[in-house]
């Protein structure tokens, strides 16, 4: 008996759940250790900023501002006629403690300006220099102690808040 054989068609092989498994992993790796490498790269060249950051002193305070009250003061003449000077005060102070000892002895501080204010002429106090005189002058004045033996206090700057001369 004479068996033939039919050919027997060979189909393509088709992809199994399993290679589709092992390729899904392996596009999944690869996405995973490129983002691992970007956020390496990113992250190391911010590293030295931080680090300088890190190693860089704190900013200073916030400055401490104490505005004073304002004054009017009558000021020498050598016209005859009565010329006043409206001041406003703010000073620029470093630390609270200074600010306290300002409100403890305000009314010291208060007449020492008052006098200071009340010695001066309107043609001095006219140009720009005399009133960055004046307030250099006054610094001085607010800084020394109302205490005897007391440290001097703290005082950044004087500014000026209202100027008027009449």
């Amino acid at each position: 008996m004479a068996t033939t054989t039919a050919p027997q068609q060979v189909a393509p092989a088709s992809p199994g759940p399993l290679k589709r498994i092992i390729l899904i992993a392996l596009i999944a790796i690869i996405a995973a250790g490129a983002a691992g490498a970007g956020v390496w790269f990113f992250m190391s060249k911010r590293a030295p900023a931080a680090a300088s950051a890190e190693a860089a002193p704190p900013p200073p305070a916030a400055p401490l501002f104490f505005p004073l009250e304002s004054m009017t003061v009558n000021l020498q003449s050598d016209d005859g006629q009565q010329h006043f000077l409206r001041i406003g005060l703010t000073l620029k102070l470093g630390d609270t403690r200074t600010q306290q000892e300002l409100t403890d002895h305000m009314p010291e501080v208060r007449s020492h300006i008052l006098l200071a204010l009340s010695n001066k002429h309107p043609e001095e106090l006219a140009p720009l220099e005399g009133k960055h005189a004046l307030a250099d002058e006054l610094k001085t004045l607010i800084e020394q102690p109302s205490d005897k033996g007391a440290a001097p206090l703290r005082v950044q700057d004087v500014l000026f808040t209202e100027f008027v001369v009449q």
